[in-house]
């Protein structure tokens, strides 16, 4: 057995090292022999490898007499192909000699798996039909390094080397770019950030991909502009890991437990909605480890969703009382508010341009019908009209007399009470000095009036809010009208209250 070596023998950035097994072979043919230094060549992809013979001539043959000699793969038409002629080598070998033309050297350069073969030597002579070829040749294994990791427990992993050819000398490992041990595998804890890598005893510059868990992930999101509801979004999680990294997409929802949406490097929604507003974050995972990357906020525009009005209090409004309106809307940036109100025309009074609408001390004529806008650069959506219904006692009522107050014995009159109020408010007619009424009802009729019937007439409006009473109404048979008037009794809860009047005759 014997090595050939170019280069340093141990590990060192920029050495080169071909491991050759050498058998010596020898051919015969007519005395002419070619020996090979090796019969086997296992080398790393993209390094140099030289392959060497030596020849040997029968006696009175020189070598100056050899007038070709070159190395081929590969016959066409039954002929050896010149290696150098070959486009697949093309730039990448050489031919060498001795000085004394007993020794051949073959070199190729940045060698490829593809150059894996068997490489024979090719000569011939002066003499006519003498060509003699070294057979058997050279057979040359190009491998690439590959890094495979097996977990042995839930703490250490274990790296193997695998390549196509069983190298002389072993592999050889390095960590981070730097040398730290032989051997064919190679125990890691799990979780480790540093990178692997194994390679051929001096062959520094052919080392396997390194292998390594995942870097912190990164989040692209494209488009990377002002997202509207309904565009198409698309978030991207990356690394770099060896071997690649898998990719799972969550969402945080304020859980212990985030939402797992994807396990694709991609997150896309095809029409982004607002209720995707919110914080997500992905995670990369290979054998070696798991990172997570962070958060990243989707904060999605849109315009106003329909505004809703909400009323404090909510219960009965009284006249005087203090009522709060308020318009809210759902949108993205935050909408500014308008309130106003119906009057009957086709142009809304415009009220107040804040989110609120406060009556301090809301008055009967505050009822109707109100709405809100809410609007943003990406819209402008219209509530629904809210009733403003406020509750207040009877104003002072009126008495109408028809046909009029001056009455003949026999006679019909009609007496009608009306008044503001909210609720409506019932009616109730006394007769002055009466305590019991004389009538319930609006209208009051005295049908077949008699001496008996003439007196001081009023009414009583009530509802729930108070109660207020007419002025007092004289009707006679005298055949002359009088008005007696009194001053203002206006019962609010107590009816008892005596009522006083003085006359002013007509």
């Amino acid at each position: 057995m014997a090595m050939f070596l170019q280069g340093g023998a141990a590990p060192s950035a920029g050495g080169l090292v071909v491991f050759l097994l050498s058998v010596q072979v020898i051919q015969s043919q007519d005395g002419w022999r070619v020996n090979y230094r090796q019969t086997d060549v296992c080398a790393a992809k993209g390094s140099t490898v030289d392959i060497r013979c030596d020849i040997t001539h029968p006696p009175g043959i020189y070598y100056s007499d050899i007038k070709d000699r070159f190395w081929f793969t590969k016959e066409k038409y039954g002929e050896p192909v010149d290696l150098r002629t070959d486009s697949e080598y093309s730039g990448r070998v050489t031919y060498a000699y001795s000085s004394d033309w007993k020794s051949c050297y073959l070199t190729i350069t940045d060698v490829r798996e593809s150059d894996s073969a068997e490489y024979k030597f090719r000569f011939m002579t002066n003499r006519p039909r003498e060509k003699y070829t070294g057979s058997p040749g050279v057979t040359l294994s190009v491998t690439g390094f590959q890094v495979q990791v097996r977990r042995l427990n839930s703490t250490w992993l274990e790296l193997t080397c695998h390549s196509s050819c069983v190298p002389y000398g072993g592999h050889y490992w390095s960590k981070n770019e730097e040398y730290i041990e032989t051997g064919s595998s190679l125990p890691v804890s799990s979780g480790s950030t540093d990178r692997y890598s194994c390679y051929l005893r001096g062959s520094w510059n052919q080392r396997s991909p390194a292998v390594y868990g995942p870097q912190r992930p990164s989040v692209s999101v494209s488009p990377s502009a002002k997202m509207l509801e309904g565009d198409s979004v698309t978030l991207t999680c990356s690394t770099d890991a060896n071997p690649a990294a898998n990719y799972t997409w969550y969402k945080e929802d304020g859980t212990s437990d985030p939402r797992l949406l994807s396990e694709e490097p991609q997150l896309v929604f095809s029409s982004i909605q607002s209720s995707d507003s919110g914080w997500y974050f992905c995670t990369a995972e290979n054998q070696l480890g798991r990172k997570t990357s962070d958060f990243i906020s989707i904060d999605v525009k849109y315009g106003p969703q329909r505004p809703s009005v909400s009323v404090s209090p909510s219960a009965e409004m009284l006249e005087g009382g203090s009522v709060t309106l308020t318009c809210s809307a759902d949108a993205n940036p935050a909408a500014s508010y308008t309130w106003y109100k119906e009057d009957g025309t086709s142009d809304p009074r415009l009220l107040s341009e804040e989110p609120q609408l406060v009556f301090s001390s809301i008055q009967s004529s505050d009822s109707g019908n109100y709405s809100c806008t809410a609007e943003n650069q990406l819209g402008r959506k219209t509530s629904d009209f809210i009733s403003i219904d406020v509750k207040y006692g009877p104003q002072r009522p009126s008495v109408s007399v028809s046909p009029s107050a001056e009455m003949l014995e026999g006679d019909s009159v009609t007496l009608t009470c009306s008044t503001d109020a909210n609720p409506a408010a019932n009616y109730t007619w006394y007769k002055e000095h009466e305590d019991s009424p004389r009538a319930s009802g609006q209208i009051f009729t005295i049908t077949n009036f008699t001496a008996e019937h003439s007196g001081n007439y009023y009414c009583e409006a009530q509802n729930e809010m108070g109660r207020s009473n007419s002025t007092l109404r004289l009707i006679s048979s005298s055949g002359k009208s009088h008005s007696f008037f009194c001053s203002l009794t206006h019962y609010i809860n107590n009816p008892t209250k005596e009522v006083t009047h003085s006359k002013r005759g007509l």
